[in-house]
């Protein structure tokens, strides 16, 4: 398998540009997404509509109304919408500047691909993904259509959980991971933020931007996984395996007894009070 793929790099001059970068996948373009993850393409411009949320425009299908925000990070906005069409409440993310760089790139190709393919209850499901350009020329935007989950982890931890509930949340946490492992996957991200519950206990995880397959070759990057999550081996910049999602779950169970961040360190670089001898 190819471990290319093909994006484009958006200059100030606005000259879009076709290139090639080291990637998770196959080499594709546009027209490879359209046929394999249903993107829909604009035959006429009255298929989409903008709304202003927040800071960012939404371009989106008509089927999807009633944009409200409901959470922003580095790698997008996500709003709740209604869909016409499936008669659902959904969450819309709107990609940030996918096609930047090499990095942007990269983090919007794996978590299209990951969320495609890993099918699991507690892996948040891909419903949709569409983009409002109508040529490669002009394809700038990637939105992802998934699963509208009622809170992240981050609003549940606040609530005083009883021994039950919690053990169940893990138990679901636990199971995502392991069927993500079986496929050879390291989210390298968990963090509460990047764990959805509804109102029944359903727990799923999402966010695959910075995933990576077990089996990489080559040094993998010291500079994952959010800081008060992060193991060790990562911390020094040591090869890692899949356990540095086992060290993240731990430190997630931690903040979930405590009420409070397991690890929060005494700077921005290294959470590294707890190391010292």
């Amino acid at each position: 398998m190819s471990r290319h793929f093909l994006y484009y790099c958006s200059e100030p001059t606005l000259d879009v540009k076709i290139a090639f970068c080291q990637g998770f996948g196959k080499q594709v373009d546009v027209s490879y997404i359209a046929k394999h993850y249903n993107m829909s393409k604009s035959k006429v411009d009255n298929q989409f509509y903008s709304v202003e949320v927040g800071d960012s425009t939404f371009t989106v299908l008509k089927r999807y109304q009633n944009l409200k925000p409901i959470g922003s990070g580095a790698q997008g906005i996500v709003c709740a919408a209604y869909d016409a069409v499936l008669d659902r409440n959904v969450a819309i993310k709107k990609l940030s500047r996918p096609f930047q760089n090499q990095t942007h790139a990269k983090r919007a190709y794996r978590e299209l691909v990951l969320m495609k393919c890993v099918n699991h209850k507690n892996i948040i499901s891909l419903l949709n993904v569409f983009t409002p350009q109508k040529s490669l020329e002009e394809f700038q935007d990637v939105y992802l259509v998934m699963e509208l989950m009622d809170a992240n982890l981050c609003q549940v931890i606040q609530m005083e959980l009883d021994h039950e509930r919690m053990s169940y949340l893990l138990y679901q946490m636990l199971c995502g991971i392991k069927h993500l492992h079986s496929a050879g996957i390291i989210h390298r991200d968990l963090k509460p933020s990047n764990i959805v519950v509804k109102s029944d206990c359903t727990l799923k995880i999402l966010d695959f931007g910075l995933a990576r397959t077990a089996g990489t070759s080559f040094m993998m990057t010291p500079y994952v996984v959010t800081r008060y999550y992060r193991a060790p081996e990562v911390i020094l910049g040591m090869g890692y395996k899949e356990n540095v999602d086992m060290w993240s779950v731990g430190c997630i169970m931690g903040e979930m007894i405590k009420g409070a961040v397991l690890f929060p360190g005494t700077d921005r670089i290294l959470p590294s009070s707890h190391w010292s001898p």
